[in-house]
């Protein structure tokens, strides 16, 4: 893994605004943000171990830890909120067995909240690893679920 990560530091070169496309790239590459990789890009950023955390939690779409087999993303935006999107996040939890952002302990899946797939009009939507679906409800994600063998 360090050597994955020290070849993605050589293709980024240390200059303004570097942090999240190497960020990105690590994760495209290993799945998520390791917490080893941190001081690495730090280093390499002339950045401190802080700023690079700050910024690794701070947006949503990075990962500390690998990720589940099936990634399942509940949009909590507006739209879909207003189309029952909290109900549809409560109904994942206790269907799959754990809570919002984070990965069931058998690391079959994760879940996830996110603010807008962009199917804002057929909401509410998620989307399973990188497949969306529109116009979900309870008993739809039950099916894709169960065609997923959860």
């Amino acid at each position: 893994m360090e050597q994955q990560i020290l070849a993605l530091l050589a293709a980024h070169p240390p200059v303004d605004g570097a942090l999240l496309p190497l960020l990105h790239a690590v994760q495209q590459q290993l799945g998520h943000v390791p917490p080893a990789a941190v001081p690495l890009i730090a280093e390499h950023l002339g950045l401190s171990r802080a700023e690079v955390h700050g910024v690794i939690s701070y947006y949503h779409f990075f990962r500390s830890t690998p990720p589940g087999r099936l990634q399942l993303q509940v949009c909590r935006a507006e739209a879909c909120q207003a189309r029952g999107a909290a109900a549809l996040l409560a109904h994942a939890e206790q269907r799959l067995g754990c809570t919002a952002h984070s990965t069931r302990a058998d690391g079959a899946v994760t879940l996830e909240p996110v603010y807008c797939l962009g199917l804002c009009a057929s909401s509410p939507a998620l989307q399973i690893n990188e497949r969306l679906h529109a116009r979900m409800t309870p008993a739809k994600l039950d099916a894709l679920l169960e065609s997923e063998g959860l």
